[in-house]
Formats: structure tokens, C-alpha cells, sequence
């Protein structure tokens, strides 16, 4: 009889007191990303104010490299609901294609909140004297082999050379392993068109003058970037949305109150004028969702990603 009113009472408690049982201890944050990307700081902006909200210490732990493979397993790894993953979702939604054999469950990613958007933009050498998209994709027609070009990470390629191969370009894809170095082979022409975040390209853009960045490739114009969208300009198959946010462990049992109270959360502080104002700053959209919006977001990737692929025969790896 004790048990059944115990459960019942239980039964009968506000959600909200689930969602106040955690966090009970201090939340490692696992980033994907290097000090100092975008990513990196939005994590710590938000971490800052979570932390004020939720009465315990967020650690930003940096574990860069491996396309994100590192901070996955380090996630996955440590079976804890107090450690989650905060990065970009392009580096996991690649991993079907770009990786011989899954090195982790893809399974085991859970969505608990979106965050923010980069803002990803196609960026020219100024010195090529080409104003328009159109007409640095006709003058690759013409040119047979001319056009070298490069992203920053798995999805942004397939989506970019599923593209060409679509208006029957033939370019040469050159992969660097850090975007400075991308940054810089650009300004001198050795590569002629960049898919890349904004923030790797906008000291050159905006300062240097040496490149001209010709549209983005998000939907919708960015707000303080007088630059046409991809779309607009007829070329929908570069639209590309840039996600940035928060993934849980499936084995660590993250409780679904707590989901809701971090998806609640993040939508609070990215109210705060500062934030918004400082991703800004970072060439981030600030786009909070909760965890069933974010999945959203995540599905519609997965699905523009597979269409790419299988225009340039591309098949996803199983998981061994």
C-alpha cells in the first residue's frame, strides 16, 4: 500500500519538479570545435548564464578533431547525463559518408537543443573580377578544369561538388585541413570559390578587400550581410543551413524533463540582447529550439545530404 501511494504521489508531482532534479552536480560541455571558433564562443557565452540558471558549474571541455569523432566518443564514452556535446551537427551527418567504418552508434546522438546558426557563405579571390555567382559558375563551363574549390567540412563538400557535377562543371576539389590555410590559397587564386563559415573569410572580406563573397547559403538573408541568398539567385541546390547545438548520449539516460529544461533554458538566454548581440558578432543565427525542433532541423539535413550523395553515387556506410 506504501509503495502504491508513494507512486501515486510521484504520479501526481508538477513536471517541473523532475526538471529541477537536474542538474544535481556540475555539466561538461564536449566541444567538437578548436578555442576561439564560433562555436567555442557561444558555448561559453551560454555557459556563463546556464550555469547562474541552473545552480552548478558548465565546464567547456575542447576535444577538436577526427571530423568530431573525438567528441563523440568522448560523450558516448563517459555514460554520464551530466556530460553532453555542443557543436556543429554537420561533422555527424557527413560521418555516413565520409568515414570507412562508424567509429561509434549513430544511435547513441540524441537532440537536446539547437543553439544557433552559422552562417556559411561562398567566397571568391576579389582579384578574379567576378561579380555574380552566375557568372563564376559560366566562366567554369567555358573552362574546363578551372575551378578549384573547397569547404569546411564533410556535408558543405557533398552538397557543394553534388552541385557542380548538377550544371556539368568540372573543378577540382582541394582539401586543407585547417581553413586558414584554405583562407590564404584563395586570396592568392589557387583556389577559386570557398564554401565556408563567415568568420573564416570576414577579416579578408571586409578588411583586407582580397575576397568578395558572392552569396550565403542559408535560406533566408542574413540579417547585417548585405548578400543575396543562394535561392534567390536560382541556385537552390547550395541552400545550406548550418546547425549548431546540443546532443545528448542515448546510454546515458539523460531523463526527458531535463531535455525540456535545457531546450526551455536555452530559449531564455538567447533572449538576453548581449547574446544575441555577440553571435552575431561570431557570424551566428541566433535559433534556439527545443530537442523534437532540433531533430527537425537534423532530419532536413540528413535528407538534403542524401540527395547529394546519390547524385554523385555516394552510398552511406552501415554501421559494422
Amino acid at each position: 500500500m506504501k509503495k502504491l501511494l508513494f507512486a501515486a504521489l510521484v504520479a501526481a508531482l508538477p513536471f517541473s519538479a523532475f526538471a529541477q532534479q537536474w542538474p544535481t552536480k556540475p555539466v561538461r560541455m564536449i566541444l567538437s570545435l578548436g578555442p576561439g571558433s564560433g562555436a567555442d564562443i557561444g558555448a561559453r557565452l551560454y555557459a556563463d548564464r546556464l550555469q547562474k540558471m541552473w545552480g552548478q558549474p558548465v565546464v567547456i571541455e575542447n576535444r577538436p578533431g577526427g571530423d568530431g569523432v573525438i567528441a563523440i566518443n568522448a560523450v558516448i564514452q563517459a555514460k554520464d547525463d551530466h556530460v553532453l556535446m555542443w557543436g556543429p551537427t554537420a561533422n555527424f551527418v557527413g560521418h555516413p559518408y565520409s568515414l570507412d567504418k562508424f567509429p561509434y552508434d549513430p544511435k547513441e546522438l540524441v537532440p537536446v537543443a539547437r543553439v544557433s546558426g552559422t552562417v556559411v557563405t561562398l567566397g571568391v579571390p576579389a582579384s578574379l573580377n567576378v561579380n555574380s555567382l552566375k557568372e563564376l559558375l559560366d566562366t567554369a563551363k567555358q573552362k574546363k578544369g578551372w575551378l578549384n574549390w573547397t569547404t569546411a567540412v564533410t556535408m558543405t563538400d557533398i552538397i557543394l561538388e553534388g552541385f557542380l557535377q548538377s550544371q556539368g562543371i568540372e573543378a577540382a576539389h582541394i582539401k586543407y585541413k585547417q581553413p586558414a590555410e584554405a583562407v590564404n590559397d584563395l586570396v592568392s587564386e589557387r583556389i577559386q570559390l570557398y564554401s565556408s563559415a563567415y568568420a573564416i573569410v570576414r577579416a579578408q572580406a571586409q578588411q583586407g578587400g582580397k575576397v568578395k563573397l558572392l552569396a550565403v547559403q542559408a535560406r533566408n538573408r542574413v540579417p547585417g550581410l548585405d548578400l543575396p541568398t543562394v535561392g534567390e539567385l536560382g541556385f537552390h541546390g547550395l541552400d545550406f543551413e548550418g546547425l549548431v547545438g546540443i546532443v545528448a548520449a542515448r546510454s546515458s539516460n539523460l531523463p526527458d524533463a531535463a531535455k525540456d529544461r535545457i531546450g526551455a533554458d536555452i530559449k531564455t538566454v538567447s533572449k538576453d540582447p548581449l547574446v544575441a548581440e555577440r553571435l552575431a558578432a561570431t557570424a551566428q543565427l541566433n535559433v534556439p529550439g527545443n530537442a523534437a525542433e532540433f531533430a527537425q532541423s537534423i532530419d532536413e539535413q540528413v535528407k538534403q545530404l542524401a540527395d547529394s550523395a546519390k547524385r554523385l553515387g555516394l552510398k552511406p556506410k552501415a554501421v559494422q
